[in-house]
């Protein structure tokens, strides 16, 4: 048994609870937020290295054995993201502390961002379908209340569309939960993987398997995206940020889960619906992140763009597509929340996120301007930064599972990413000054250290690419061989 796995979930859930009965106190919601993330990133620190030291490692709750019982699973994959939630939602937290400001602070901001990283968390770390579901609804009913946290007109406009959507996706997750019962008898995803590999994947489980690419599908963004630039623009920047990391990465998360670990016995079917819906993701934000001309959609539809490419990916089904998915994906994660940070940081500055009305802000804010020039050469995939190593792989494994037209359109939106961004930095920051500091409407001033804290992870993960791979490499194995994550769950009732 493996303690550390619950704790990951209990820390930050306890602390939420607690900071609800203080609600006045906002110095210790800061506090203790911040030492909660700290904790969270020292244990996922440790389960990297238990994984690699001594393989999966799974938790058995209440000691009832595994189809059971309620199971926790960690497999490097699943480590890896869980570090890099625990790294990125610190810093997106030390940005709120200068930006939320104090109404939002005493509506309890920190407790719901808390118990949404609680609901992330969850989702890496559970071992079957049902409590998947409910980490789900953790994470969602928390974003709910966050993106309306402040109640001007935007926030409520898109909340209703982003809830409708969701409870939409939750409850046809709860009809494919329900059918799968039905057919399998079991949701423990372990037991999942070793009952239909031994059956068979027929026409049922594949029409359900399908219906699962829908949910997941709706929840990550792919292709059935419409809810997201208005949803993703509507809050808060430390908001925004938080949720163009994490949300749609859970949704990738469950996709890579089940499609490679339950439903990978049809990929003719159900991998290349994946890379078909991947392509049209990735093209239609291209689309929209070049026809815009306002800092939030441009960002917003490079998070769409990226869910496609790390899909195509999964679509390749291949060791060295699965690999720079994996690369790519700890990437984007770490490079949407400084981009999304930044931006926000413009328009805190600038007063509008319209480009054009303000230029040459580079003059004033250099630090800031040469970031996000980093931060746009790394999203686009320019070596050696962390998003080029990525985008290698994922377009060999497709070239490899001989789609070279999902490889070709990854690459084509790449130099369209790289004008939608640049065009952010050559009219934001490019040009003759006509903003002084003495006319800006905020201020640098305490949200400059997250946002160097980002764009190091950055960096090092491209100059420092090697050091990672082994990691990789481990994850992407677990996940191309089914049995290690069934034997480690089950053990000796594998075949059971």
């Amino acid at each position: 048994m493996n303690n550390a796995l619950i704790l990951l979930i209990i820390i930050p859930l306890i602390t939420g609870m607690v900071l609800i009965i203080f609600r006045k106190k906002i110095v210790f919601h800061r506090v203790a937020s911040a030492a909660a993330l700290l904790v969270t990133s020292i244990i996922s620190l440790i389960l990297i290295y238990q994984v690699k030291t001594k393989g999966i490692q799974s938790l058995q709750l209440g000691g009832w054995e595994a189809p059971f019982g309620i199971s926790f699973v960690v497999d490097m994959f699943s480590a890896l993201l869980l570090l890099t939630t625990s790294l990125v939602a610190f810093a997106c937290l030390g940005y709120a502390f200068r930006s939320i400001g104090t109404e939002r602070e005493a509506n309890y901001f920190y407790p719901l961002y808390l118990f949404l990283i609680t609901g992330v968390y969850g989702s890496f770390l559970t071992g079957d379908l049902f409590n998947l579901f409910v980490c789900f609804e953790v994470m969602l009913i928390s974003s709910y209340v966050l993106l309306s946290l402040g109640g001007t007109k935007i926030q409520l406009r898109e909340s209703i569309k982003y809830i409708l959507i969701n409870v939409l996706s939750s409850s046809l997750f709860l009809v494919g939960i329900a059918y799968l019962y039905a057919v399998v008898g079991t949701l423990n995803m372990a037991h999942l993987s070793a009952r239909i590999a031994e059956v068979g994947q027929d026409g049922v489980t594949t029409t359900v398997s399908l219906l699962f690419i829908i949910v997941f599908g709706l929840k990550a963004a792919l292709f059935l995206f419409y809810w997201l630039p208005g949803s993703y623009s509507a809050p808060p920047t430390a908001i925004g940020a938080i949720f163009a990391a994490l949300l749609t990465k859970v949704g990738i998360y469950a996709l890579f889960r089940t499609f490679t670990l339950i439903f990978y016995h049809e990929p003719q079917i159900t991998h290349l619906l994946l890379g078909i819906m991947g392509v049209a993701t990735m093209v239609l934000g291209a689309f929209g992140a070049i026809a815009f001309s306002d800092i939030k959609r441009i960002l917003t539809y490079n998070v769409i763009i990226s869910v496609g490419l790390i899909i195509a990916g999964l679509a390749s089904y291949s060791l060295i597509g699965i690999t720079g998915s994996i690369n790519y994906l700890v990437h984007d994660m770490i490079i949407k929340a400084l981009l999304f940070l930044i931006g926000g940081t413009i328009i805190s500055l600038t007063g509008t996120d319209k480009l054009g009305e303000v230029t040459g802000l580079i003059r004033t804010h250099p630090y800031l301007g040469w970031m996000f020039f980093i931060a746009a050469l790394s999203v686009s995939g320019i070596p050696p930064l962390s998003g080029f190593l990525g985008k290698v792989f994922i377009t060999k494994g497709t070239f490899e599972a001989g789609y070279y037209w999902l490889g070709g359109v990854g690459l084509m939106t790449s130099l369209m990413v790289l004008y939608s961004v640049m065009k952010i930095f050559m009219n934001a920051f490019w040009g003759e000054t006509n903003l002084s500091q003495e006319m800006e409407k905020g201020t640098t001033k305490g949200v400059m250290f997250p946002i160097v804290l980002l764009t190091m992870l950055t960096v090092l993960l491209g100059v420092g690419a090697e050091a990672m791979q082994p990691y990789v490499k481990i994850a992407a194995d677990d996940l191309m061989n089914p049995l290690h994550y069934i034997h480690a769950v089950l053990g000796s009732n594998s075949l059971q």
